[in-house]
């Protein structure tokens, strides 16, 4: 079954078994959280079904990571559920196609490699507060609501729940030992669903969430009014969207590349999101993002193509308009045991065991991001945070490494030799360094080992030469690299002093 496709610039070699039931072990693991989601945000089912046909579709296609899954997910939905109730289902469709529209200028415009500089901390706490939250959302499933009142499942139909729920997670298990032919989670799902019907078991199906029977998305264009209002509106809504869509995106193709031992592509998957929630919002999708969940259902049951992102957004499109009746009679139980394994598999277990090999710095910003993450279910925040805290960490141990070794030369000038970058958070102590009143009038700072990074060190340079120049002694700048001189030519009256280029730049004539 192994062969070759091709996708655009991508040859990949296929084993076509795997791909095409991954992708439907995919499908039926989007259709009860894009269900869930579109009804959260109080929008129709179909609402969500349409997101994650679409998404998964364009994004598989025109995708920068192969194997990734994208669908209707709660992080980016949440943010639009204020502008629907607020303003109706119009505006909330109008907010996607711009959200879509930043994304993919994003990515036209390359800025996508800023994903890079997520520390991998930040990482750890995004993933685990993520498997977290995953797992959290399975045991809502164990509730009811009955006459607008949700409670907790009780006596037979708990023991019902809980037992399926257990036998889906002990096949997810110990299947694999058996044959890895066929993903372990969609036999789950199969196995499951008919003991359930084979023995007439009364138990909560996904059926019971929603209907969703329909037919295939229509072009529509938002009914909004067209002037600067509507986009003050909707500009604050698409613009969180589209980090928040983004940074999940992203975060889950970084997620990827280190499982599958491979690179993606960015700025093209910035492009390919955009595409899709610009295409949601003219076509009645909530939009979304990459789905971490899903994902790991994909690469957990062997894919590595493209092509099982295609047969879950199909397989979607197929329930939409055959398979409805059938597809509502799945256990939620089936699916709630297979999403708790992706939540095991989700949690990075390796930050626990290498917990007391780590800087407390990273420890308290992995716990945070996590904390973030769970608490607030807000990823984009949750990152964010963890970023800035890191790079404060990262400036406060740079500022420490500030040193100067002093002597006098020769011609009996006071030569400082700087070590350490300078930098906003370094000026203080370089500043300290000096001994303005015992120098000589001839004094020399050496740049070889160190750099002028920023404005503040500019200015703690002005500092130290009119310091100098007031006492009637000369400052001489020595060893300073190409942009750090471009820095202080640029800085225009800021700085007078003599600087000194690196004799070894220089070209020595034989003549």
């Amino acid at each position: 079954m192994n062969s070759y496709l091709h996708f655009f610039d991508f040859k990949q070699k296929v084993n076509y078994k795997t791909e095409i039931l991954a992708g439907l072990t995919v499908a039926m693991t989007m259709i009860p959280e894009s269900l869930s989601f579109a009804i959260l945000a109080g929008l129709s089912p179909l609402t969500g079904l349409y997101a994650a046909f679409l998404m998964g579709l364009i994004t598989a296609v025109f995708g920068g990571r192969p194997g990734m899954v994208s669908g209707g997910a709660g992080a980016t939905i949440v943010v639009l559920i204020a502008l629907s109730k607020a303003h109706g289902v119009e505006y909330l469709f109008a907010a996607v196609a711009l959200a879509g529209l930043m994304q993919f200028l994003i990515g036209a415009f390359r800025l996508g490699k800023f994903v890079r500089l997520i520390p991998q901390p930040v990482m750890y706490g995004f993933l685990n507060g993520l498997a977290v939250i995953i797992f959290m959302a399975q045991i809502e499933q164990f509730k009811f609501t009955d006459n607008g009142i949700t409670t907790w499942l009780v006596g037979t139909p708990l023991y019902i729940m809980g037992g399926l729920t257990l036998t889906t997670i002990l096949i997810v298990l110990f299947f694999p030992k058996i044959t890895k032919a066929i993903p372990a989670s969609l036999i789950a799902i199969v196995i499951i669903f008919a003991l359930v019907l084979g023995l007439n078991i009364d138990t909560k199906t996904v059926g019971d969430i929603a209907s969703i029977k329909g037919g295939l998305p229509s072009f529509h264009i938002p009914m909004v009014p067209l002037t600067m209002e509507t986009l003050k509106i909707i500009f604050p809504f698409s613009l969180i969207m589209a980090g928040v869509g983004l940074i999940e995106s992203l975060l889950t193709l970084s997620m990827v590349d280190e499982i599958t031992n491979s690179k993606g592509k960015a700025n093209r998957e910035a492009m390919a999101q955009g595409s899709a929630n610009l295409v949601n919002g003219f076509f009645g999708g909530m939009g979304g993002c990459a789905m971490v969940a899903q994902t790991l259902v994909n690469l957990n049951a062997g894919s590595r193509a493209r092509l099982s992102g295609i047969i879950a957004a199909l397989t979607i499109l197929i329930i939409i308009l055959f398979g409805a009746p059938v597809i509502e009679k799945i256990p939620m139980a089936a699916l709630v045991g297979v999403m708790i394994m992706v939540a095991i598999g989700t949690f990075e277990w390796v930050s626990l065991r290498i917990i007391n090999k780590m800087p407390k710095s990273d420890i308290f910003v992995g716990m945070l991001v996590a904390l973030i993450t769970i608490v607030l279910h807000n990823l984009a925040l949750a990152v964010l945070v963890g970023v800035i805290i890191s790079a404060l960490v990262f400036a406060w141990d740079n500022a420490k490494r500030i040193r100067a070794r002093k002597h006098i030369n020769a011609a009996g000038a006071k030569v400082y030799e700087i070590y350490g970058p300078l930098f906003f958070g370094s000026v203080a102590g370089f500043l300290e360094k000096f001994d303005i009143e015992s120098d000589p009038d001839e004094v020399i700072i050496d740049f070889k080992e160190s750099r002028v990074a920023d404005m503040s060190a500019i200015d703690a340079l002005n500092k130290i030469t009119a310091r100098y120049s007031d006492m009637n002694k000369h400052v001489r700048l020595k060893h300073l690299s190409k942009d750090c001189r471009s820095k202080l030519e640029k800085a225009e009256g800021v700085i007078v002093v003599t600087m000194e280029e690196d004799p070894t730049y220089k070209v020595v004539s034989d003549k």
